[in-house]
């Protein structure tokens, strides 16, 4: 890797109609250590205002039709128009906690052998409970350099646009086209990791209806790339449970119980329900990817925390 590489970097960011979110992320990018981005906005067909800020953030637009749309194939488009050796994917609707986030994110990949790099994501005061517990489970406080299974999530990521231009995303997925693309690399040889302190606020505001079609959608595509794999409703009914036993009683511990118990039931439900209609039909989960995706956090009074480093976070405008 030379060394100017990791000193620069193009920013692929994926909107639709995210004008309360996409302000907060590029003056975060503005933030950065690094201050040679290429940002590329890949716009849906938004109604609001979300193309318009963009471009007062110098952010260059790519405009994909509606009935265009896939994951991977808006990724395809905005990587088609970058220049930078390494790529960072983000959604609009997060921003991020430090000024080296970009920094942290592209250290990686000083080790060739790097093909994807992902951060820690963590929610804000209006985050769902549940999807709280989502996120500590799923993003450790450890930085992992050699994790050997596939996950990652593109909503803070960094990829070599060379291995991408070699296979590009899979753009007939439903979802998941990261993790579709991080199996490929590891079985190339290539490596995945994780870095904790790359962190951002991933800000998520769905309705139950949304989540469900999340997970069911994400559901459908991890059956297309593990095709082994199966949910049952066994499993729905001992997922849901356990997760919900898990989230009432972190939220007991943190004394959120009473504002939060609802919002923890219907999301779990609408999970696990989403999951289940995504697979329907026989086989055996990933053990590896089956803790990571659906098993709950432990019942441990150990509580994540981002403000053990010693780096000012950035102060937003608006807050």
């Amino acid at each position: 890797m030379r060394l100017h590489s990791l000193n620069s970097c193009s920013l692929v960011i994926r909107a639709y109609n995210e004008e309360k979110h996409i302000g907060r992320l590029l003056e975060g990018v503005g933030h950065q250590t690094i201050k040679q981005v290429e940002v590329i906005l890949v716009d849906s067909g938004s109604t609001d205002r979300t193309v318009e800020i963009a471009k007062t953030y110098g952010a260059q637009i790519v405009r994909i039709e509606p009935h265009e749309f896939t994951f991977g194939r808006s990724l395809n488009l905005g990587l088609q128009r970058t220049t930078q050796d390494l790529v960072v994917i983000a959604s609009a609707h997060v921003y991020p906690v430090y000024p080296d986030w970009l920094e942290r994110l592209l250290a990686p990949f000083v080790d060739e052998k790097v093909a994807l790099a992902y951060g820690k994501q963590r929610g804000n005061e209006q985050s769902f409970f549940a999807e709280r517990q989502i996120f500590f489970q799923w993003y450790g406080e450890r930085t992992n350099l050699y994790q050997n299974h596939p996950f990652c999530n593109n909503a803070n990521a960094a990829i070599r646009r060379a291995l991408w231009q070699q296979h590009p995303y899979d753009e007939t997925l439903s979802g998941l086209e990261d993790i579709a693309w991080a199996k490929w690399a590891l079985e190339q040889g290539y490596r995945i990791a994780y870095v904790a302190e790359a962190e951002i606020i991933h800000v998520h505001q769905e309705t139950p209806r949304a989540v469900y079609n999340r997970y069911r959608r994400e559901a459908m595509a991890f059956k297309r790339i593990f095709p082994q794999e199966a949910f049952s409703f066994r499993d729905f009914l001992r997922l849901t449970l356990s997760n919900l036993l898990s989230d009432l009683w972190h939220a007991y511990q943190s004394k959120e119980l009473w504002r939060h118990w609802k919002d923890i039931v219907w999301f779990r439900l609408m999970q696990f329900w989403g999951t289940y209609r995504g697979y329907r039909e026989p086989g055996a989960l990933t053990w590896q990817l089956r803790q990571t995706f659906y098993y709950p956090r432990r019942f441990s009074g150990e509580l994540p925390n981002s403000s053990n480093r010693n780096v000012e976070p950035i102060r937003y405008n608006d807050g």
